[in-house]
């Protein structure tokens, strides 16, 4: 089986040396299984079963040359019948305290990123997944919380592609009126710790609700939340672990990691259902690999079953 790495994918300004590390460590351990691993690093597509891209490339993307490469390769490789492996952020994020700690998991699905268009290796789980990552990151899952004093509303970046062209802040302008219909609780309204213009545009002035000003650790402002209201982002993986109920408000839920464990209702703001967690958790685990298990080729031996 041929395998190829498009390191061309990768914004040319890119700083981080874990984004070309990730496809180095694929192909390394591609080729540990005694398969073909090639690390390209030109704008032209190579014939193979499984192409592998660091990023995706969304609908109103930038027509920008690395960007075209990933939609070129993604489109080649659907044509012809084959695959392509997306890397795609870490839902356990929350629970790395350093870039240094063992583990540096990563999500890696077939052909899309969102959880009705990706294929996320979760038809076949094995518990034992969860038990090392929880072991490796010591993350645990918590009961769920008895009480709690406030709602915790986590924005995404904005502008970004998971929004779909809705802006952060008249979702947020829209949101708040409605939580206020069926809860009179505290709102923290959290912006996303990586958008880098969140200060200058999340500009609030509304009776009993306040930002977030501890940047540092979403744990934070979980703790004493009766609820966490987002679209569809990962702080809803963060906010389940930490055993505060979930309300998504994505028009399609399914584009999320946690559809199965989320509200999508507020009416049940004060009332919230419960729902199997393990089970999930098990689930996402499946998608979930280690810098050292793509260099040793673990992963590759488990997601070469699927293609």
């Amino acid at each position: 089986m041929k395998v190829v790495s498009y390191h061309s994918g990768i914004p040319p300004k890119n700083s981080s040396p874990e984004k070309p590390q990730i496809l180095y460590n694929f192909i390394q351990g591609v080729n540990n299984n005694n398969d073909i691993g090639l690390n390209h690093h030109g704008m032209n597509i190579i014939d193979c079963d499984v192409a592998v891209l660091q990023g995706f490339v969304h609908p109103g993307s930038k027509n920008v040359p690395h960007l075209n490469l990933r939609k070129n390769v993604i489109e080649t490789q659907k044509l012809v019948g084959k695959r392509t492996v997306v890397v795609d952020s870490n839902l356990f994020l929350f629970a790395t305290k350093s870039k240094n700690q063992p583990g540096n998991y990563l999500r890696y699905s077939f052909d899309g990123v969102f959880r009705d268009t990706g294929f996320y290796f979760d038809t076949d789980v094995d518990p034992k997944r969860w038990e090392t990552i929880s072991d490796t990151l010591d993350l645990k899952l918590k009961n769920y919380r008895t009480q709690g004093n406030h709602i915790l509303v986590c924005l995404q970046r904005n502008n970004g592609w998971s929004m779909q062209g809705l802006d952060v802040m008249k979702f947020l302008h829209h949101l708040i009126p409605e939580i206020r219909k069926h809860s009179d609780r505290h709102i923290v309204v959290r912006g996303h710790p990586g958008d880098g213009k969140t200060n200058a545009y999340l500009k609030l002035n509304y009776p009993n609700v306040s930002i977030s000003n501890d940047g540092k650790h979403i744990t934070h402002d979980l703790k004493n939340a009766w609820a966490t209201v987002v679209y569809n982002s990962s702080p809803g993986v963060a906010s389940l672990i930490e055993g505060v109920p979930v309300f998504q408000m994505d028009a399609n839920p399914n584009h999320s990691m946690y559809s199965e464990c989320a509200n999508t209702n507020l009416k049940r703001l004060e009332n919230p259902k419960e729902f199997d967690r393990q089970s999930w958790l098990e689930k996402i685990s499946m998608c979930h690999w280690s810098f050292n298990e793509l260099a040793s080729g673990e992963a590759w031996k488990f997601m070469r079953n699927y293609v």
